[in-house]
């Protein structure tokens, strides 16, 4: 049911929907892996660079890997985010289902392997040699053993993420008994995982 606002909520300085929907109760080891089990249905997401002169500049890129908290992707080493990468580690990888409004969003710093790394062979697929192409000229040709194939890894260092827990139709009926009630939707919980939390998520996998 939409969660009413008290006098006192109002002049709080708060967000009412991050107050409502706060997780405070459940314990971290299912919140974890809840965020791994939300972050394996989601396999496509926006990779945040920084770049100078311009801010955050993001592309949809797919997941090669999750390790525990920790995101690899296989990306064309002469794409700009390299550059970006060079002047400022700092990423952050954002991902939202629109379908039950589910999000994921991870702040972390970034480093990129040379061709050699033998997970790159691990996780490349036909599919991703599509986004490199053949050159023609033996040497790339979008195989595993293309120069330009490279991994990107991220470590988090803070992940936010919302986990509804109504289907569409209670969605709806929240949605609309706050608009009638003047409430808060109260559709999901919100979650915090900090860095100490992140270090026990390494060793949960």
């Amino acid at each position: 049911m939409p969660e009413q606002l008290k006098s006192h909520e109002v002049n709080s300085q708060t967000d009412p929907s991050t107050a409502k929907q706060y997780d405070t109760e459940t314990d971290k080891v299912t919140q974890i892996t809840d965020f791994f089990s939300l972050a394996d249905n989601k396999k496509i997401g926006i990779l945040n660079t920084y770049r100078n002169g311009v801010g955050p500049v993001g592309r949809s890129m797919a997941v090669a890997r999750r390790n525990g908290p920790d995101f690899l992707f296989l990306s064309n080493n002469h794409s700009k985010k390299f550059s970006d990468l060079e002047s400022n580690k700092e990423v952050q990888i954002t991902f939202q289902d629109s379908k039950t409004q589910d999000w994921i969003s991870i702040s972390g710093t970034a480093t990129t392997t040379s061709n050699s790394d033998p997970r790159i062979k691990e996780v490349w697929s036909r599919a991703a040699a599509v986004w490199f192409g053949d050159l023609g000229d033996g040497k790339h040709d979008g195989s595993p053993d293309d120069p330009r194939m490279t991994l990107i890894e991220v470590k988090s260092k803070y992940v936010a993420y919302y986990k509804t827990t109504v289907g569409m139709l209670g969605f709806a009926k929240e949605m609309a008994g706050a608009a009638i009630t003047g409430g808060v939707a109260n559709t999901g919980v919100l979650r915090e995982l900090n860095e100490q939390d992140l270090e026990k998520a390494r060793s949960m996998k």
